[in-house]
């Protein structure tokens, strides 16, 4: 007992001088997750290019002027291939995703989903919560003061004989879901996993997922493929529970980029309705500069491949060094 004690004195002295030397370095260390780096964010300088004061903003209508809920159709054009869907099944919005989630459920709060009973003047309601996930879509369920219910999750997604069974209780009226390189074990939804959410028979007709694949296009080394979640609800007539989310937050600027949603066309009917009073419009001429810039489908892949360039390395060395001090005591999964 005396030696456990002694040893352990000697490894805290020898921790506290190798934290005084770390400290006597006088680093300033970002640790803000999901953040991009500078040069990162470097990449999309020439977005400020794609304008002049001779350039033509004219086309189904004046982008700089009022108008066009959906956003511009050539962003539609671009993001719909992008995501897989039509370009009458997206809506190209704001600069958020997280702002599009948020007013989905304030919406479906306060005046219902299409047509629906406000979930605020039923009685208590609930939401699936596949875990790990991330804290910000708890963070908006909780401040709706929304019954959250984990759901455990594998390497093939979350436990779906679980979710088909909660949402037989009508009470239940979404899930959310982040299906690709989900954080923080890197979990991509299996194929198997996205069938069985696109046969989802819920109880509550206002039930929706919500698909948050922020990460469609972001892997270091090679896709790892996701199915298409609307299309393969579309062939069990279950388009209509599906909001699948997207934003260029990490393809241009975080702070500044391009977000939508794609949903079924009478999803996109029924948001249109509240659109026309929330807003007369949404920032076309970024719309627009984002298009200019990325071009197409094909481009935005090029331009992600610069992105791992410049982070695949710093993965490589993090995995390393952890393999290296902790890997004989924990599993450490490998980045993709």
């Amino acid at each position: 007992m005396i030696y456990v004690k002694e040893n352990a004195k000697n490894i805290y002295r020898e921790q506290m001088q190798l934290f005084a030397e770390y400290k006597a370095l006088n680093l300033t260390l970002d640790m803000s997750r999901g953040k991009p780096s500078k040069e990162q964010l470097d990449l999309s300088n020439g977005f400020f290019d794609v304008f002049n004061s001779k350039s033509n903003f004219i086309s189904k209508i004046d982008y700089r002027n009022y108008g066009l809920l959906e956003g511009i159709v050539e962003a539609r054009e671009v993001f719909a291939d992008l995501c897989g869907v039509e370009t009458d099944e997206i809506l190209v919005m704001g600069n958020s995703s997280l702002n599009i989630m948020y007013d989905m459920l304030q919406r479906s709060m306060q005046f219902g989903v299409n047509g629906g009973v406000p979930f605020n003047k039923q009685s208590k309601i609930k939401w699936l919560c596949p875990v790990p996930g991330y804290d910000r879509h708890f963070a908006i369920t909780e401040l709706f003061g929304i019954e959250m219910i984990n759901i455990p999750m594998d390497e093939h997604g979350p436990d779906m004989d679980l979710i088909e069974k909660y949402v037989q209780d009508e009470s239940v009226k979404g899930i959310w879901c982040v299906p690709k390189y989900s954080n923080p074990s890197g979990i991509v939804y299996s194929d198997e996993v996205v069938e069985r959410f696109a046969k989802l028979k819920p109880k509550a007709k206002d039930f929706r997922i919500y698909w948050d694949n922020a990460y469609m296009i972001h892997y270091l080394k090679e896709d790892v493929e996701l199915k298409n979640l609307l299309q393969e609800a579309k062939k069990y007539g279950n388009e209509d529970l599906v909001y699948m989310f997207g934003s260029t937050s990490k393809i241009t600027f975080a702070g500044a980029g391009v977000a939508f949603v794609c949903t079924s066309k009478n999803n996109v009917q029924s948001v249109k309705k509240f659109l026309s009073i929330q807003t007369i419009g949404y920032n076309k001429i970024n719309q627009y500069a984002h298009v200019l810039f990325l071009k197409n489908k094909e481009n935005i892949k090029e331009h992600m491949k610069k992105h791992s360039e410049i982070i695949e390395p710093k993965f490589e060395i993090v995995y390393k060094i952890l393999k290296e001090q902790v890997g004989d005591i924990c599993d450490i999964s490998q980045p993709r």
